[in-house]
């Protein structure tokens, strides 16, 4: 397929498609979803380019720290900051609805279920280095409130 002068293969445009959440489709439906990949980069940049040095973004709480060594969900992805270790991934979800569960640390799965069946909810993606304590939130998703008819 031609368009605008550059060719694309649909086996090229094929291989694009995001990474399935661990949700099925109708519950991934019923998320709003925001990504941080721009902050993070914007900040990573600032540190490389020296307006910021590492003890400014290398600042994890020492809770954080020991929730991504025990319940972390360790990624393919080297840390930004060191390259020493693999980040790792927490779940934080907050929500009227959820009473004694609000603010508590899960895993992405299961964070990511309770967002999708409490309406108001939300999911807070954060990733962490255990080595250099950078974090970085990187997606959070909300459930969305059913219209009213």
């Amino acid at each position: 397929m031609r368009d605008g002068g550059g060719v694309y293969h649909r086996q090229t445009m094929a291989s694009r498609r995001p990474t399935r959440t661990p949700l099925g489709g109708a519950k991934r439906r019923q998320l709003g979803v925001v990504d941080y990949t721009l902050a993070k980069r914007a900040l990573l940049r600032d540190a490389h380019i020296g307006v910021l040095n590492s003890t400014d973004i290398c600042d994890a709480h020492p809770e954080l720290i020991r929730a991504a060594k025990h319940v972390g969900e360790e990624t393919r992805n080297d840390c930004p900051v060191c390259g020493r270790e693999k980040l790792v991934l927490l779940a934080y979800v907050y929500g009227d609805t959820l009473k004694q569960e609000n603010g508590r640390v899960w895993s992405i799965a299961t964070g990511l279920r309770m967002a999708a069946a409490h309406p108001g909810s939300s999911c807070y993606v954060v990733e962490v280095c255990r080595g250099c304590s950078w974090n970085h939130l990187r997606e959070s998703y909300s459930a969305r409130r059913s219209a009213v008819v």
